[in-house]
């Protein structure tokens, strides 16, 4: 499908003030990202957050990481609301991070869960690049093709994830790739309709856009239920840590 990004500002904007209690996956991955980051390096002086949303990885950032300087960017203006409860001081960027221009360069750029809405993954590597200064880390997490498979063999509807393989080779040109991690997260719900909710409070429910009306969301589920009796959706995180190449 294709990525519009007005379209997720819309979407998320909905779903921020439910988004915390529903996203049990991306706070996992939040929490492993900074885990691993800290393992590798605990001091930054200009930290830049993409995608912040609703705080949660600035929130396990500040609890174990040290920064002079944090950058925080996100689609929505709404979102600066929820860092302002997590950070002290900080500078707010709003705007499509494919786009923004920071002054100075960072000396770590962190993302959670929002690679796959990049429409260009190589050329936004570039933008990346050209953000940090020498020796400079990114960290981020994203998700493979084997994510939400349940609802792609269901409705054919899906992202383009990359593959971890495919991750490493378009950052491997200009970064050392200090760490990967990939692993799966099932979750399960006690009826179709339920799992729809979870998806829209989670930003997502662009990927269910045909299921609006009353006849094709009772025919979602009636599929769903017959295809998957256990009611599961699969979750599929990648987490990459590397290090720019002066």
């Amino acid at each position: 499908m294709q990525i519009n990004p007005k379209i997720i500002k819309k979407q998320f904007e909905k779903s921020l003030d439910k988004y915390n209690k529903n996203a049990v996956v991306q706070k996992l991955m939040a929490q492993k990202l900074v885990k691993n980051l800290s393992a590798i390096k605990t001091d930054y002086e200009n930290v830049l957050e993409l995608g912040s949303g609703t705080g949660l990885l600035t929130e396990e950032f500040a609890k174990k990481l040290n920064y002079k300087n944090y950058f925080a960017n996100d689609l929505s203006g709404k979102s600066k609301k929820y860092l302002e409860a997590i950070l002290p001081e900080f500078t707010f960027i709003c705007g499509n991070a494919q786009k923004i221009k920071p002054t100075g360069k960072m000396n770590l750029i962190v993302s959670n869960a929002m690679f796959q809405w990049i429409s260009n993954l190589e050329k936004f590597c570039g933008h990346i690049f050209n953000m940090l200064d020498k020796d400079g880390i990114l960290a981020f997490s994203t998700f493979s093709p084997d994510n939400y498979q349940e609802i792609k063999e269901l409705c054919g509807l899906s992202l383009e994830y990359k593959t971890l393989a495919e991750l490493k080779e378009i950052f491997s040109d200009n970064f050392e790739i200090l760490y990967t991690e990939e692993f799966k997260y099932t979750m399960q719900f006690s009826n179709p309709l339920e799992l729809l909710a979870h998806m829209k409070n989670t930003g997502v429910n662009s990927l269910s856009i045909k299921h609006r009306n009353f006849k094709a969301i009772k025919e979602f589920c009636d599929s769903y239920k017959c295809a998957y009796p256990d009611l599961t959706l699969t979750y599929s995180p990648i987490i990459v840590i590397c290090k720019k190449i002066a």
